[in-house]
């Protein structure tokens, strides 16, 4: 039997909305920005204080944020108290790697396009990152291991495992690739595997598959 969608599960659409907001901005941010090579320059570069495309990426990600906070907060109240405890910690590590990124890099954007300079905030930009990527890993390690104990949340656990790979491949490639691949690299873990992860959230919670009893 089919229950009513709460307000909780509706909230879900937005990891997609979050995910969606995010790729167009950086599919189509680069075209206010002359010379601007996806393939080897990175995401960050188009919202950097001195980006000519800061103002057109502002207005594509006007939902990224927002709409992804709201639904990685509604997945956590979701599971709160079901489950298995390892995966409830996976799902608001993720939540808190969410909000380091968003706020932080807001804050801290990078003073130049087109690399990290000496400046206070590139800095701080660095620091940010710093702790992205570990707050992610651990994330992806506690859902594939609690979801993988539970069959109701074996195919999350397999969507954790395939963003953590891509993560490693984003991370790997970006150090060994060429500098013309670098951006192709990058875009594997922030907008891939990152990204693609929240927008799996967002539907498990519209589905009501987070839902339900458990220990």
């Amino acid at each position: 039997m089919k229950t009513k969608k709460t307000l909780i599960n509706w909230c879900g659409l937005l990891g997609i909305a979050s995910f969606v907001s995010y790729a167009i901005a950086v599919i189509f941010a680069p075209s206010a920005y002359p010379g601007y090579d996806w393939m080897s320059r990175a995401v960050s570069d188009l919202s950097a204080a001195n980006a000519p495309s800061l103002a057109l990426w502002h207005r594509l990600s006007n939902l990224y944020g927002v709409a992804g906070m709201v639904c990685v907060m509604m997945v956590c109240v979701a599971i709160r108290g079901r489950w298995s405890k390892i995966l409830r910690l996976g799902i608001y590590a993720f939540a808190a790697m969410f909000w380091v990124s968003i706020v932080g890099y807001a804050m801290f954007p990078l003073s130049e396009s087109g690399g990290t300079g000496a400046a206070f905030q590139d800095t701080m930009h660095i620091v940010v990152t710093a702790l992205v990527v570990p707050l992610s890993i651990l994330a992806f390690v506690l859902v594939m291991i609690g979801g993988f104990g539970k069959k109701r949340f074996v195919s999350l656990a397999i969507c954790a495992s395939v963003a953590l790979l891509l993560m490693f491949v984003g991370g790997i490639g970006t150090g060994i690739a060429p500098p013309e691949l670098f951006g192709l690299f990058q875009r594997f873990s922030n907008l891939v595997s990152v990204n693609g992860f929240l927008a799996i959230l967002g539907i498990f919670l519209f589905t009501g598959k987070l839902e339900g009893e458990g220990i």
